[in-house]
């Protein structure tokens, strides 16, 4: 994927931090809400996304009741869509349900920092590891990651993590993730990224 194409769908992927600014501003009850909802919602929609005939139905149908701009810019947005979905994701779970779960169970199993954390990481450290690691990578591994991309997660990890829960607790949470996103972790790094950060910083402030 060309780096421009990583930019538009990181920026994308860079929505998951409404989490946890809506658990900072309105609290953890209003956080499991809105992302049961958005889990729910994206489940719905799924089968739309995977099952190409279904979309053209969908269009057939809109023909007859919006006007033709409207289809043109829905179907601008489908092709924006298809142009940052990586070549595995097209017929396989999205990754945005993945993270819809994970982050559902971080908030209501953890405590507020440590799922604030986790989520906060798990969705920036991950964007700035694939844009620094496809820009400046020059040291890659044998799966394609990069030194210069794992150093960003880890580093990223660090000063979100730091002033939520302390400095070993941020240097073991931010190791995970790294491992974590390094091993893209199943059943997705979507899910496991910010799993492993929740359990490995709350393991250690419970020692």
């Amino acid at each position: 994927m060309s780096i421009k194409r990583e930019l538009k769908r990181k920026a994308l992927h860079l929505t998951g931090l409404t989490v946890p600014a809506v658990y900072l501003l309105l609290g953890k009850t209003y956080t499991l809400t809105f992302v049961g909802v958005a889990f729910i919602l994206f489940v719905v929609l799924e089968p739309f996304r995977v099952i190409e005939e279904w979309r053209d139905r969908i269009k057939e149908k809109l023909n007859l009741y919006v006007s033709p701009e409207v289809v043109e810019k829905i179907e601008l947005l489908e092709n924006h869509i298809n142009d940052i979905t990586r070549e595995h994701e097209r017929n396989r779970v999205a990754a945005h349900i993945y993270f819809a779960a994970a982050s559902f169970i971080v908030v209501y199993f953890f405590p507020e920092g440590v799922a604030i954390g986790a989520i906060a990481l798990a969705t920036l450290g991950d964007a700035l590891a694939a844009i620094i690691g496809k820009t400046f990578g020059r040291h890659r591994f044998s799966n394609g990651k990069s030194v210069e991309g794992s150093l960003a997660y880890f580093l990223t990890g660090m000063a979100i993590l730091t002033p939520l829960v302390g400095l070993i607790p941020a240097f073991v949470g931010s190791f995970a993730g790294t491992i974590a996103e390094f091993y893209n972790l199943p059943p997705d790094d979507n899910f496991s990224n910010q799993l492993a950060v929740a359990v490995a910083v709350y393991l250690v402030l419970s020692l």
